[in-house]
């Protein structure tokens, strides 16, 4: 069965409620103060099946202009809308309005009913007709049937059920291959079952027992059962008027302007790119910074406009923009929206979602300019290609690239194949799978480059800067993931040499100057002299007048060089007294065949502070082995 979503518009008491009623036997008014009042207030629903497996869900929306807000939020999903205009009255302020939004919305389809056919003559029923026709000139309704009809008598009812099956053969059924979207626009409870929400569904299908989220809170549920048109059933698909019975959550966290999505998929986002339609009608200019309301599915979000590449956007233009949103909301690349004034009241324009989750742009930025119209043209390898170069050196994941350009992974995958093989893009993560422009990864390189060159500076007695260290200076905004591939890249264009935990510049060979050379010489000369208690530290600092920065790139030098025996961080000794205290140790654990720390201080006549880290030094030398109090000789 084909599953479409039927709306209806139009002015206050032009009838749209009663052709609802007329064609399907239900009266959507079902608030006391609507039957009191007797207008619409809230959103109605109804169902309406016609010949050919055909099945339209019903969205009837109020007229009254305070309530416009309610009706916008009626609008999201519709495939046919029925621009409801009394006979008697003609066009109407929210007849004007209605149609603005669902063309700003982007309904593409419609049928004109003239209502109340029974209270005009015939010569004033064809004077109404012309005139809608020729205010529907511009529309998308331009070419649209026009039925009058009569809710009371049922004149016209037929008729109108008649084109709605031959447009509805025209209309593609939404994708229920893609992840679900329940936009909802009723919450409520039932007794012994919980949560309720309704809405139409977007995309996808939900299942009974699937793990969903209410967003943009995060409260995870479970769908406990679903009903379609007041049936029960296992599963609810795109373009279907749903009930979901939620598990998990309560009514009072759930309000109309909430999503409901697969649990993890997609995230509520603060800001969107988009191309926004200010309405010919509007009474001013739009300025830079100007707050109005966002409307979109079933929300409302006061929004921030920032400009690209004015100041004002003129009655009539049309714009790149930044939608900054005063709260998070979950908005996907293709969705449609309205733009509403605070006071007065009165729509100003709409547009559709370019870039859910933009940065922070420039004004007037061209790069950003360039994206948008990558976006907004369709051409696949464009929209990769420049989603990839916008993230600089943060990286985008294929995941973010679904999430920002509404494309699926097999098309992603598909634009991502010749940008990788020109070298344009750069995988630089395995898993999960992330991307560098080229241009970045070359700033990511010249950036270690730098640090490794400027380490070596600072440090000239260094042979080389440690890996960890030369990670840690990868730029905050990047990832240390990035590191490796950099590095490789780095070593193959003879940058850089890796020498186990060091990274070293190819070529340069550590060489010391005159006065380092007398440094270093009164500094062995300083070990060999205390021999078995060296001096610490800060005793060589004294002694050789050096930092203590200074003196560990001396001694570590040394070390390297064979000429100074490191047992410590700050503990030097000379080799000829490492190897004295070694004979020692060796000769008594081969008489012994074991040795305690008193028993190694007795033997060397050594302090704590020497004796411990001298008996470490040789369990990392692998000369003993540590069996709880006492040391062996390793075997071998």
């Amino acid at each position: 069965m084909k599953h479409l979503i039927l709306g209806t518009a139009g002015h206050i008491d032009h009838g749209k409620t009663s052709l609802v009623k007329a064609l399907t036997g239900v009266d959507t008014d079902r608030l006391k103060e609507e039957k009191a009042r007797g207008i619409t207030i809230e959103l109605g629903f109804a169902h309406l099946e016609l010949p050919g497996e055909l099945r339209f869900g019903i969205v009837d929306v109020p007229g009254h202009e305070r309530f416009v807000r309610t009706m916008v939020a009626g609008v999201g999903g519709m495939d046919l809308v029925l621009l409801v205009i009394a006979a008697d009255e003609g066009i109407m302020p929210q007849t004007r309005e209605h149609l603005e939004i669902c063309q700003l919305l982007g309904v593409k389809r419609g049928i004109v009913v003239l209502t109340k056919k029974d209270l005009v003559e015939p010569d004033w029923l064809d004077l109404v007709t012309e005139e809608v026709r020729e205010y529907l000139a511009e529309s998308f309704l331009a070419d649209a049937p026009i039925i009058p009809v009569s809710s009371r008598s049922g004149d016209g009812i037929d008729k109108l059920k008649g084109e709605l099956t031959r447009l509805a053969g025209e209309i593609e059924q939404k994708r229920v291959d893609s992840p679900f979207r329940l936009p909802v626009d009723r919450v409520f409870t039932v007794t012994g079952f919980g949560t309720v929400v309704t809405g139409t569904l977007l995309s996808g299908a939900v299942t009974v027992g699937d793990e969903v989220e209410i967003l943009p809170s995060g409260i995870a549920c479970r769908v406990r059962g679903v009903q379609s048109f007041g049936s029960k059933v296992e599963k609810g698909g795109a373009g279907e008027r749903l009930a979901v019975n939620l598990q998990g959550v309560d009514h009072a966290d759930v309000e109309r302007g909430d999503v409901v999505v697969p649990k993890g998929l997609y995230r509520p986002t603060s800001a969107v790119d988009v191309r926004l339609n200010y309405l010919a009608s509007a009474h001013k200019e739009l300025k830079h910074r100007s707050t109005i309301r966002l409307h979109s599915a079933t929300y409302e979000v006061a929004a921030k406009i920032i400009l690209f590449d004015r100041d004002a956007l003129a009655p009539g233009d049309s714009a790149y923009v930044q939608l900054r949103l005063s709260r998070p909301v979950l908005l996907l690349p293709g969705d449609p929206f309205v733009l509403r004034t605070y006071s007065p009241q009165a729509t100003l324009g709409g547009g559709t979602v370019l870039d859910p989750a933009p940065p922070r742009r420039r004004r007037r930025s061209t790069e950003a300019l360039e994206l948008l119209a990558a976006a907004e043209s369709g051409v696949d390898q464009d929209r990769i290609r420049l989603l990839v170069e916008s993230s600089l050196l943060s990286g985008i994941s294929v995941q973010d690239m679904v999430n920002r350009s509404g494309m699926s992974g097999k098309r992603i995958e598909a634009a991502l194949g010749p940008l990788l093989s020109t070298g344009a893009v750069l995988q630089v993560v395995k898993e999960p799978r992330i991307f560098l422009g080229k241009d970045a990864f070359a700033q990511l390189k010249q950036k270690l480059s730098k640090e490794l060159s400027d380490y070596l500076e600072e440090n000239p007695m260094q042979e080389g800067i440690g890996k960890e260290e030369l990670k840690s200076r990868i730029p905050r905004r990047s990832d240390a993931r990035f590191f490796g591939p950099v590095l490789a890249s780095m070593e193959k264009e003879g940058l850089a040499l890796s020498d186990r935990d060091i990274v070293k510049l190819p070529g340069r060979k550590v060489g010391v100057t005159l006065d380092q050379a007398g440094i270093q010489l009164m500094l062995e000369e300083a070990l060999k002299k205390a021999w078995a208690e060296p001096p610490t530290l800060k005793e060589l600092c004294d002694l050789l007048g050096c930092t203590e920065k200074q003196v560990l790139d001396h001694a570590n030098l040394l070390c390297r060089e064979g000429r100074v025996a490191k047992i410590k961080g700050d503990i030097f000794y000379a080799p000829d007294a490492v190897s004295e205290i070694r004979e020692k140790l060796v000769a008594h654990l081969k008489e012994k065949g074991e040795v305690t720390p008193p028993e190694f201080r007795e033997l060397t006549g050594l302090s704590r502070k020497f004796m411990i880290p001298l008996l470490e030094y040789f369990d990392q030398e692998k000369l003993t082995i540590r069996m709880g109090d006492k040391r062996v000789l390793r075997k071998g």
